[in-house]
């Protein structure tokens, strides 16, 4: 009998290596090879007809005489999911969704696939949970899920049988790190199944235009659990964000083939599964009777749709030989950077101090255009003084203390006027041509200017 072929994965970056070492070749983690069976003895891939390419050889064309056309599109019916999607799901595009047990990955899609399913074929692969399970799900929130097909299956093998015979539009796997090949000795969820059984059911999609969306598992680190290859061969990868032990949750497009990055949707879990939010700026900010120090409103941009979040720091002198800083929501390292450009350019020391910065809400802010509210936060919570009342901010402080422009600054003050407020003060390159009704802007080049025009209102 053949010896069956071992060897080495990382399950980090998914690199192989012929014999375990403490460090991965590759990605240079530290212990994280895990021997995995290549192959099954006796296999011969060529000859098994699951496993040949299912794709047809391309023909070589000409770039200019490929016509670029539009890739149409169908809603989901819940608007929140579509505008993270891009506009919606796309025929024979993959859609990867991940986050942490219990959020609401099951629960979303669900919802989505009974409201497809009026309209198009679907089917609901379950690997985690079985068919009575999911039928007390959508009994509990009340979906008409009448056309909605489902299979409880975890080998490759049948659920590409069952896509190939039953034709659906949409199909989700639920979840991929359950599912495994018979072409493949080693259990499910490593790395070797994980990638391979991604890699055919992304053929199938491809080959078939059956839109197919993977449910994945997530590290104690919040990053998908299995080879980075498995973000890399899918179209779109979305994230869930957020506290399970709070009602809201955000999920973030982190790729998108077919539409922006970076867009956010909101949610709002009730008793009758995820319902999407229409003004999540109210979710960013704190209701404050009165106006308190170490509080600024900042408007961010996610995708196409601006956000106003209210930044929240507070500073206390500190009693320990290093000072503390900790940021949540933001970059703790660019929080280092900023109280050094506070010092350096205008005379704020703060190397005494301990210094905590939040995001309201459990957003993640990503963008450099915090910074400038991060500072005016800071600044009021060492003051002790609050903001003056409909102040909002936006804009990147450089290392040399110039305030750089944001993108799309005209959309951030509209939507800040929109929801009342009244002055704003943003880089001098983001001031709009035209007056603002409602709207006194203050236009700053540098944080020293920024801080003394700050001094003027009050």
């Amino acid at each position: 009998m053949a010896k069956a072929k071992t060897n080495y994965t990382c399950s980090e970056c998914g690199g192989i290596s012929n014999k375990w070492t403490g460090q991965c070749p590759a990605c240079h983690a530290w212990n994280t090879l895990v021997e995995t069976v290549f192959e099954a003895p006796g296999v011969n891939r060529l000859s098994n007809p699951v496993h040949r390419s299912l794709a047809q050889t391309a023909p070589v064309l000409s770039l200019a005489d490929i016509e670029a056309v539009d890739v149409p599109r169908f809603g989901t019916g819940i608007e929140e999911f579509d505008r993270v999607l891009g506009g919606g799901l796309v025929a024979g595009g993959v859609v990867l969704i991940g986050g942490d047990p219990g959020i609401g990955k099951s629960t979303l899609l669900l919802q989505a696939l009974a409201n497809i399913s009026h309209r198009k074929k679907t089917l609901y692969v379950s690997g985690e949970e079985s068919g009575a399970q999911i039928a007390m799900r959508a009994r509990r929130l009340d979906i008409d899920a009448v056309e909605l097909k489902l299979q409880a299956e975890i080998q490759l093998e049948k659920i590409l049988t069952t896509l190939a015979d039953l034709r659906p539009e949409v199909a989700v796997i639920d979840s991929i790190q359950t599912v495994y090949s018979d072409a493949l000795t080693s259990a499910p969820g490593s790395v070797a199944q994980v990638r391979e059984c991604a890699a055919q059911l992304t053929r199938v999609a491809k080959q078939t235009g059956i839109t197919i969306i993977l449910v994945g598992h997530v590290t104690k680190e919040g990053a998908l659990a299995g080879p980075r290859v498995l973000e890399h061969i899918v179209d779109t990868v979305l994230y869930f964000e957020g506290d399970t032990q709070s009602s809201f949750r955000l999920v973030r497009a982190i790729k998108n083939r077919f539409g922006a990055v970076n867009e956010l949707g909101v949610f709002a879990m009730t008793e009758k599964g995820l319902k999407g939010v229409s003004n999540p700026s109210a979710l960013f900010l704190s209701s404050h009777d009165n106006q308190v120090p170490g509080s600024c409103v900042m408007v961010t941009q996610e995708g196409t749709r601006p956000l106003l979040v209210e930044i929240q720091a507070l500073v206390d002198t500190s009693h320990l030989p290093n000072a503390r800083r900790l940021s949540v929501g933001l970059e703790q390292n660019r929080l280092a950077m900023l109280l050094a450009v506070l010092h350096r350019h205008a005379g704020i020391a703060a190397f005494d101090q301990d210094v905590f910065i939040n995001a309201v809400g459990g957003v993640k802010i990503t963008e450099p255009a915090a910074d400038l509210a991060v500072l005016l936060a800071i600044n009021s919570s060492m003051r002790n003084k609050a903001l003056p009342r409909g102040l909002v901010v936006f804009g990147e402080v450089g290392l040399a203390g110039e305030i750089r422009p944001a993108p799309r600054g005209q959309e951030r003050l509209r939507e800040a006027a929109k929801l009342g407020f009244s002055i704003a003060m943003i880089p001098k390159a983001n001031a709009p041509k035209q007056k603002i009704e409602g709207m006194t802007i203050i236009a700053v080049e540098r944080i020293d200017d920024a801080f003394n025009k700050l001094r003027e209102l009050d």
